[in-house]
């Protein structure tokens, strides 16, 4: 084609000679030359037809040029913004850039196009995963920023949302959305964390105060119940603080409910107590009646503090209070019994202006409330088991003595056995007992001394008298060491006596002779229904002590009996006997020997005499 393009240009025979045959071109116009010549043709048209044939070559390698050269415009146009394209993509995602060049070796535009196309590619999927990353992180964001802030949130279709500024797709752009969503996560935790104890504190207030839980939940947001997932649960400002306020509202309600709860239990134990009530009855408000004892945080049983369980212990409060009015006089005079066993025990004198028959007649009169009554009598029973307490020491001392009085009596009575020393069932145990009862005798003065002062110093710490059944305790102990005086003097007028008789008798023996004595009467066989004896009637029991007559003198009547209810007999006549003065005149022979052998001991020979 290049021979016949210079040959299209005028040039001579010759020249279109030397056209080479190697090409196809070359070939075809030494056949069309050789064609024309065989024809005829000549020289002018020859070179005429060449150079239309040369015209027409033009315009085709003319259009080839053009469109060779508008495609190789397009492809450094496209090149160009496949390169604008791939920087734009490298500076925003924000990788380096080294990595994304192009070989400078290619020198071609299509070379250039294919090795920018891989690349950009790359590029291209790196951003659409960078645009999904991050739009996924910014839809988590905007979703827990609408629940913190209570905004509804809503992306019905699905997609992902686009970014509006894709230009910064750099990783460090995600970390500080990450960072972000983080910390949005964190307090979504927390705040979720801090509405599900708020839900179940409000729970346990609702089921302690009886109330609808559901309702109550609702009321702050619907989402707080009836769901199972955690996304759905509100977690707003305006949440928190609507069930903070429920909250305070349902302790305020709560505080209200205990203090009134509180003041019926206390009324129905009074009540309870008042009455009497069986277990069974008390049984039903059990659970109820741990309020009284309890503070406000520890009251979590359900439904204790409801409107129902208030009413319902209103109710039996009211019941009781009707049935008290029917029972109170029965309840005061038992109450009264209480206190006057209280006072016996004690040997106190209960108030008598809280007789039965005065407390009586002032329920009947209705002068008087009967609770006011009650209380009354409640205060005198405290008081008395107070004093009790405080008598304790001496009672004790007083039972220990009227003891030895006891024992006492009994060795007088059995010193004037004359078969004591016999060997029937039992003698050797009253011989024992004997022996310690002389021991114990013996120590009588040293008691009462100790008590008598003892009981001054208790009159003088309280400053009011010692008394015993009414009588002051002082005064009774010493009458008995007058008594226990006298008793000895006697006792030795009674030995002096029988010594001048004895020299009476020995002096008749000189001057008359000796005669038989008459045998002694034994005064222990008058007494012998009061013993019990074995089959063979060898046996010896303890004697009972002789009953004598109130008004005598005689100084076994001043010795107590027993540690029995005879103790108040004793000290009544002890009483009596204060008002009217001493007569010791009336002594009999035989009390005054009896008494003579109780305390000189054994006779010489006794098996008790001690050398």
């Amino acid at each position: 084609m290049g021979e016949m393009a210079m040959a299209g240009y005028g040039l001579d025979k010759a020249v279109r000679a030397s056209v080479s045959f190697d090409t196809p071109c070359g070939a075809l116009l030494r056949e069309l030359e050789q064609i024309w010549t065989d024809i005829g043709e000549r020289e002018q048209d020859k070179n005429r037809m060449f150079l239309e044939l040369e015209t027409e070559c033009m315009r085709v390698y003319r259009r080839k040029v053009d469109s060779a050269n508008a495609e190789r415009a397009q492809l450094r146009q496209s090149l160009m913004a496949k390169e604008a394209e791939l920087k734009a993509l490298v500076a925003s995602i924000g990788e380096n850039t080294t990595q994304f060049k192009v070989d400078e070796k290619h020198t071609s535009l299509k070379e250039q196009l294919a090795a920018v196309t891989p690349l950009l590619e790359e590029l291209r999927a790196k951003k659409e995963d960078r645009i999904k990353q991050i739009s996924n992180v910014q839809s988590q964001i905007e979703k827990i920023k609408a629940q913190i802030s209570d905004h509804n949130y809503q992306n019905n279709d699905g997609s992902v949302k686009h970014l509006n500024d894709d230009h910064d797709l750099s990783t460090r752009r995600i970390s500080d959305l990450q960072m972000q969503l983080r910390n949005l996560q964190k307090e979504k935790s927390d705040r979720l964390q801090k509405v599900f104890i708020y839900v179940d504190e409000v729970h346990s207030l609702c089921a302690v105060l009886g109330m609808d839980f559901a309702k109550t939940v609702k009321e702050v947001h619907p989402s707080l119940h009836g769901t199972n997932s955690e996304n759905s649960t509100n977690i707003s400002d305006s949440t928190l603080e609507g069930l903070a306020q429920t909250i305070l509202k349902l302790k305020a309600e709560k505080k209200t409910r205990v203090l009134k709860l509180q003041e019926i239990v206390e009324k129905l134990h009074k009540l309870w107590n008042l009455m009497e009530s069986a277990e069974q009855e008390r049984r039903q408000f059990t659970k109820v009646a741990v309020v009284l004892g309890s503070n406000e945080e520890e009251i979590t049983s359900p439904g204790i503090l409801s409107l129902e369980t208030i009413q319902e212990t209103q109710e039996e409060v009211e019941r009781l209070t009707k049935q008290k009015a029917s029972r109170m006089k029965e309840l005061v005079l038992k109450k009264r019994l209480e206190l006057e066993d209280v006072c016996k025990n004690a040997h106190m004198e209960p108030d008598m202006n809280t007789a039965p028959e005065k407390i009586i007649a002032l329920i009947d009169s209705g002068l008087v409330d009967p609770c006011e009554l009650l209380s009354s009598i409640e205060v005198q029973i405290a008081k008395a088991n107070e004093e009790s307490l405080t008598r304790k020491d001496i009672m004790e001392r007083v039972d220990k003595w009227l003891s030895a009085c006891d024992e006492e009596t009994w060795l007088e009575e059995y010193n004037q056995d004359d078969n004591r020393y016999s060997a029937g069932r039992g003698a050797h145990l009253n011989l024992k007992r004997a022996e310690k009862a002389r021991i114990l005798v013996q120590k009588i003065p040293t008691m009462i001394d100790n008590l008598i002062a003892k009981t001054f110093a208790w009159e003088d710490e309280r400053n009011v008298p010692f008394l015993y059944d009414g009588v002051r305790l002082v005064a009774i102990l010493e009458e008995q060491k007058l008594r226990r005086a006298q008793r000895e003097q006697d006792k030795r007028r009674s030995r002096d006596q029988k010594k001048l008789q004895s020299l009476l008798l020995k002096e008749k023996e000189l001057i008359f002779g000796s005669k038989p004595s008459p045998k002694k009467t034994n005064s222990f066989n008058r007494r012998t229904s009061n013993r019990h004896s074995n089959g063979n009637g060898a046996g010896f029991m303890t004697p009972v002590p002789r009953r004598v007559s109130a008004g005598s003198a005689t100084p076994e009547l001043l010795t107590p009996r027993s540690y029995s209810g005879r103790y108040n007999n004793y000290f009544k006549e002890n009483r009596r006997l204060t008002t009217a003065p001493l007569n010791f005149s009336a002594v009999s022979k035989e009390d005054s020997m009896s008494s003579f052998a109780s305390i000189s001991g054994s006779e010489p020979d006794s098996p008790l005499y001690l050398h």
